[in-house]
């Protein structure tokens, strides 16, 4: 199971994925030049949602598929430090896929 973590701090942000930096995944879909954000909707908190996807689920057409409708349900809702585990992921992607969010 992978551990997702978020934290802001004086340097900016910084978002992991088991101890290690999370790719942005640019090469999959840019929507932002300015990185990852979170708890609100716009470019850079889809760009986040769009890498927690890819990471999580390997397949690039999904991930940019449910990138929108996840950033909308998960990552405009996170706190400014928060974690996300591979069971919460999945829940989200089940809980949009059934057409709940």
């Amino acid at each position: 199971m992978k551990t997702y973590e978020g934290r802001r701090n004086i340097d900016g942000l910084v978002v992991t994925v088991d101890g290690g930096l999370l790719d942005e995944h640019y090469g999959v879909k840019q929507f932002t030049d300015w990185g990852f954000e979170w708890t609100y909707e716009g470019a850079s908190p889809q760009q986040l949602a769009l890498a927690i996807l890819y990471d999580h689920l390997g397949d690039k057409d999904r991930a940019i598929r449910l990138s929108a409708p996840f950033m909308k349900s998960v990552v405009a809702n996170l706190d400014n430090d928060w974690v996300l585990t591979s069971a919460e992921v999945d829940a989200a992607v089940a809980e949009i896929e059934r057409g709940g969010t």
